[in-house]
């Protein structure tokens, strides 16, 4: 009878251990399925970050030709990195020290672009 036991239990351990792998496997291929959702999402999203970054680099490139403004791709990536420590609310003293150039370069620079921001403030302070 013991002998009986011990099988029927063997045997009732045997089909669980069946049931629980395949419903891991399951488990892991759903999971693997989301995750590749996720990742075709993000490849979707990427790409489209690509696309409207192409877009603006050749929205500033027709401005730029269409302005007649000959600049350099140095003298641009200076401007756009000045500019950006600048709306970043550093000095005009230290933008000029990080950049090793005059205050007076730095400050001639971004006079346009404190114009613009003074109008701003005023237009937000009107309403």
């Amino acid at each position: 009878m013991m002998q009986w036991t011990l099988a029927g239990l063997f045997a009732v351990s045997a089909l669980l251990l069946v049931f629980s792998i395949l419903k891991s496997n399951r488990a892991a291929k759903a999971e693997h399925s989301q995750i590749d959702m996720v990742h075709i999402e993000t490849m979707k999203e990427i790409h489209a970050l690509q696309d409207s970054l192409r877009n603006m680099e050749l929205d500033m490139e027709v401005v730029v030709t269409e302005a007649g403004i000959p600049f350099s791709a140095d003298e641009i990536v200076f401007k756009r990195e000045v500019l950006d420590l600048y709306k970043r609310n550093y000095s005009i003293a230290s933008i000029a020290e990080k950049k090793g150039v005059s205050e007076a370069e730095i400050e001639q620079l971004l006079a346009p672009y404190q114009k613009v921001k003074e109008e701003r403030r005023m237009v937000a302070n009107a309403n």
